[in-house]
């Protein structure tokens, strides 16, 4: 059966949007899952399901979750190997002059145009990458003032997204991606 890692969006931000990690592993279980792991309370979800399409995957996921929670829970599923490259992308995109670098893992492929838009604001100290399913900001010195902001991608790029932080991208690909 194939494995996945499963990024929820959205959880635990406020009183409203609490889905605490047993819950999150009793749905996950409820959609059909097994060898269901979770790390840090952030919504980074390891399964294996006889599920074979990630759209599917994400499908399951998303409608357990609705049912556990009462929200919807949009979950953006990858697969070890494609983790495992975002994380070596990262890794290859870092630079010692970064204050930050964000990672948002997108459900799907921007369209090229979207892509191509939201290049053009990167800035002095500032950078965004995009490759594939994820979107690389790179932030300078002073980023608060930079050109690019971080938390307009998903919207600029028109499609589901949710963020993480590079330390976690590379300790769940060395976790569960080896």
């Amino acid at each position: 059966m194939p494995t996945y890692v499963a990024f929820l969006r959205a959880i635990n931000l406020g009183p409203n949007r609490k889905f605490p990690k047993a819950d999150i592993v009793t749905a996950t279980e409820a959609a059909g899952a097994t060898d269901v792991a979770t790390y840090i309370n952030t919504g980074n979800v390891l399964l294996t399901t006889p599920l074979r399409s990630r759209a599917r995957v994400e499908a399951a996921l998303e409608e357990a979750y609705l049912a556990q929670t009462g929200f919807a829970v949009p979950t953006i599923v990858f697969k070890p190997a494609d983790l495992a490259a975002v994380a070596a992308d990262a890794q290859e995109l870092t630079r010692p002059d970064l204050e930050r670098h964000y990672l948002y893992l997108l459900k799907d492929e921007p369209d090229p145009e979207r892509v191509e838009a939201l290049l053009a604001r990167d800035g002095a100290a500032d950078q965004v990458v995009v490759r594939g399913r994820a979107a690389h900001i790179l932030l300078g010195e002073g980023y608060q003032a930079g050109s690019v902001d971080p938390w307009g991608v998903e919207k600029a790029l028109g499609v589901v997204a949710t963020n993480r932080n590079l330390n976690v991208v590379r300790t769940l690909a060395q976790k569960w991606c080896s």
